[in-house]
């Protein structure tokens, strides 16, 4: 049952997001082929024109596109043939009316001339002489001075996640060093006396560690590092140990188990005792992730995470990467959630009152995509594994019918 004075989700993010410290976060400068998916902390002005100079986009003949008016196949254009323009080379010479120069794709436009005509569209007559079988307008087959880049121009703003192409655009514009935000580091602390590595003989009771490599996969896709604290036994000193270690390498602290009512969940007492102001919320209308504590210690997020695995993915996509977003330097830039549209496959009920993260997996079966939900408790992570996203359904909402149209955001 779902406490009515529990907080939707995107009001208990708010209340973190609110009570963080503005501020820039820290830069670093780099070269520019170590900073794809690095966020841009300056915005990027040209110094130069890209392309610096008029350039074929054809292999053909620079010519006078008035000179070619009215050319075609049953009535062609005839012009002298004199010049040949180098690759990598400004041509020395001048097109004068009347006369045409061979031009490889990417060769200089030379002056006097103001269109390419492509060699299919040419037959040579003699060594100085070709035969025009079709009219090109000016600028045709060319790319002038600076079409791609001006000048002046800003090519790339602050908060921008470098992608190939930008790279690409900055090394055209010979810029090989770029200032960009630092990746925030994440420390993890993995709680539980039930909780051991992954390399350990399993005793009865005791179950191996998935969280830790979960987060830090979803981590360091999100531009993020994270340094594991190891697995702390259910004690306070020991945990609050921990967590005031973690604040001062960090830029935010998570703690995974210890949010729920047990007599040994310590998580939250311990965030109040780090300074102001401490826990924020405890507990959210949510499933899979109801027991979620999120606060703020030494102006560093710090967040209790469920310790079930599909509830801490679900935690992290509503909180954690919301929060890593600023922290990266993308500031309110809304972050592009990959989804696709897809008709439910089966019924699935809710509860009302609580917003509801479905499994589901994704098949095409004539030509439409299908979401079947992946059902299982929030403990078990093949559910995880099966799945390829996730389908909300709303709180006032009851459920979603076979055929109705939702949005799967992937994992």
């Amino acid at each position: 049952m779902f406490d009515k004075n529990y907080l939707l989700p995107a009001d208990a993010l708010a209340l973190i997001v609110n009570a963080l410290p503005g501020g820039r976060p820290k830069t670093e400068k780099l070269p520019i082929e170590e900073s794809y998916r690095r966020i841009i902390a300056v915005d990027v002005v040209s110094l130069e024109d890209l392309p610096g100079f008029s350039r074929s986009t054809v292999d053909g003949y620079a010519v006078h596109a008035e000179d070619t008016f009215g050319a075609k196949e049953t009535s062609p254009a005839y012009l002298g043939l004199k010049y040949e323009v180098l690759m990598g080379q400004a041509p020395d010479f001048e097109v004068a009316r009347g006369f045409a120069a061979k031009i490889p794709t990417g060769g200089m436009l030379p002056p006097g001339s103001d269109a390419v005509i492509m060699l299919e569209h040419v037959q040579p007559v003699s060594e100085d002489l070709i035969e025009i079988l079709r009219a090109v307008a000016p600028g045709d087959n060319v790319i002038q001075l600076g079409e791609d880049i001006r000048k002046g121009e800003t090519v790339l703003t602050a908060g921008k996640s470098l992608r190939a192409q930008d790279i690409g655009a900055l090394a055209g514009i010979g810029v090989t060093s770029i200032e960009v935000f630092k990746k925030p580091v994440v420390s993890f602390i993995s709680t539980g006396d039930e909780i051991v590595s992954p390399d350990s003989p399993l005793r009865p009771g005791q179950v191996r560690d998935i969280n830790s490599f979960t987060l830090a996969g979803l981590a360091m896709n999100h531009g993020s590092i994270m340094i594991k604290k190891g697995i702390i036994r259910d004690n306070y000193e020991e945990i609050r140990k921990a967590i005031e270690e973690s604040l001062q390498d960090s830029d935010m602290v998570l703690i995974s188990g210890g949010t729920s009512a047990g007599l040994k969940d310590m998580t939250a007492a311990i965030i109040n005792d780090m300074g102001m102001p401490g826990v924020l919320f405890h507990g959210v209308s949510l499933k899979p992730g109801k027991p979620m504590i999120g606060g703020v210690a030494q102006g560093k997020p710090v967040l209790g995470l469920p310790g079930h695995p599909a509830a801490t993915v679900v935690c992290f996509d509503l909180f954690i990467k919301p929060i890593l977003n600023r922290l990266r330097g993308l500031g309110r830039q809304p972050y592009i959630i990959r989804s696709v549209k897809a008709t439910m496959a089966k019924n699935i009920a809710s509860a009302a009152g609580r917003e509801d993260h479905i499994r589901v997996s994704v098949e095409e079966k004539e030509g439409k995509l299908l979401a079947f939900p992946v059902l299982g408790k929030s403990g078990l992570i093949t559910t995880l594994v099966k799945a390829d996203g996730i389908v909300i359904i709303p709180q006032s909402k009851l459920g979603l019918d076979a055929g109705e149209e939702v949005t799967v955001r992937l994992f």
